[in-house]
């Protein structure tokens, strides 16, 4: 299993809406993907390495797929539409990174 972790790093005066994220930009990513995104995850950034600190992150999503072959079979037919939709919640140029899941 991979994962794909999108990452919005917190800049100063950056616009990021949460709700907009959580309630239709993910389901729609998931929507678009279908069974080749077996399940996500969205994180809120709360504070960086000491509570009251900054979080490195503003937000983030993790999609879980069983391979890199079958991400790329899901997000590559709609990524044009699925990019354009960043505009709707945020500023931020996300971070991406796939990593092979090795604990579940």
């Amino acid at each position: 299993m991979i994962k794909v972790s999108v990452m919005y790093p917190n800049e100063l005066n950056a616009r990021f809406d949460h709700d907009y994220y959580r309630d239709k930009h993910m389901p729609m990513v998931k929507e678009k993907m279908g069974d080749f995104c077996k399940y996500y995850t969205i994180d809120k950034g709360m504070f960086g390495g000491a509570p009251g600190t900054p979080p490195t992150y503003i937000g983030m999503c993790h999609l879980f797929c069983d391979s890199v072959e079958a991400f790329q079979a899901g997000f590559g037919p709609h990524a044009k539409e699925i990019l354009a939709d960043i505009a709707n919640y945020t500023d931020l140029t996300p971070i991406l990174q796939t990593s092979e899941v090795v604990v579940g």
